[in-house]
């Protein structure tokens, strides 16, 4: 599932060296965030230019008077978690950053985030210290994977330097950062669970394969049973396997409440568009998911396909109804063994 992760630049004095942390942040985790599907969007405090507090209603109201603070609420509001690089000023985190903080309430809550903290003597493990605080008490959550920078022992010329140790460090430290974002999500976002069918389809990323294993092994123990077979690919798949697989094929996901429901994939085969792995967690089937995802997964077939074809075990009663109720029909080409292919004409 795609995240959008804000990284906020505290200092706004010049000659900071903030933007340089996040730059440093951003791209020693870049690899790691295609992985996991992370957009990184820089706030710069400098930028985003917040006068001292001069809202007239407290935070909790959500009744924002400024646009200044409307812009703010709708960028917090939208990140799945937050990444705050802040320097030290006697024993303290900037001003700028606890004013970032007071402007604003419910858009905070629930959202998991990490601290990059840089400076002399404490490598500004003290302001971090003080927002950390703040943070807490904004019901956010500090995941203590915070990365500490020295400027003596790690910047040159005003750069963070190559090193090894401190890039694993952020990488590590993004990848758990995107792991709580996914558990609090329902919290954050106050999905309702019972309304799968307006849930966004969405592509995949490398990082849902774990889930994507779990799922279909789930969907397919019925598949097993009904055609009195185990050696299913989708049962005995590895997750690397799933991985080469999301390299192959266009896959799609569902989520519902933070948790991956549902999801298809296809790939042109010739002139036919070929869909497989197409899958419902068992609690959410019934009500219309499977219909909307196949229907999803047709009309992405591009441009020159004149066919839909899709497979299915040869005793899977259910499954070969669905798809004849769907517009598909038996055809007598070849299929693996112990499987059925079916076709459906699509317009050109």
């Amino acid at each position: 599932m795609s995240k959008t992760i804000l990284l906020v630049i505290a200092s706004t004095r010049p000659g900071r060296l903030g933007p340089a942390v996040a730059q440093w942040f951003a791209d020693a985790t870049a690899e790691v965030a295609a992985e996991l599907g992370v957009r990184l969007e820089v706030a710069d405090l400098a930028e985003v230019g917040l006068p001292f507090l001069d809202e007239p209603e407290h935070p909790s109201s959500g009744n924002y008077l400024h646009e200044h603070t409307r812009s703010w609420s709708r960028r917090v509001a939208a990140a799945d978690a937050l990444v705050f690089v802040t320097s030290e000023y006697n024993y303290a985190m900037p001003a700028t950053l606890k004013n970032a903080f007071d402007y604003l309430y419910a858009e905070w809550a629930w959202k998991p985030c990490l601290f990059i903290g840089y400076g002399n003597t404490s490598a500004g493990t003290r302001g971090v210290q003080m927002a950390r605080g703040v943070a807490a008490s904004l019901r956010m959550l500090p995941i203590g994977s915070d990365i500490f920078l020295r400027i003596a022992d790690d910047l040159q010329d005003g750069v963070v330097m190559n090193s090894e140790r401190l890039a694993a460090r952020a990488r590590d430290a993004l990848r758990q950062l995107g792991r709580v974002a996914d558990v609090l999500r329902p919290l954050y976002r106050e999905v309702d669970e019972s309304a799968t069918s307006a849930e966004e389809i969405v592509p995949a990323v490398l990082g849902d394969a774990a889930e994507l294993l779990v799922l279909q092994r789930c969907c397919w123990v019925d598949e097993a049973i009904a055609n009195s077979r185990l050696d299913l690919p989708a049962l005995v798949e590895t997750e690397a396997e799933v991985v080469a697989g999301l390299h192959t094929w266009s896959t799609w996901c569902v989520r519902s409440a933070g948790r991956l429901v549902g999801s298809v994939r296809a790939r042109r085969d010739g002139d036919s568009w070929e869909i497989g792995r197409l899958m419902v967690a068992p609690d959410h089937r019934h009500t219309g998911l499977g219909r909307r995802l196949l229907a999803f997964a047709e009309a992405q077939a591009p441009h020159g396909v004149t066919a839909a074809a899709l497979f299915t075990g040869e005793h899977s009663d259910r499954n070969i109804r669905l798809y004849q109720k769907a517009g598909y029909s038996l055809s007598t080409e070849s299929a693996p063994d112990g499987a059925v292919r079916l076709t459906k004409p699509l317009a050109t």
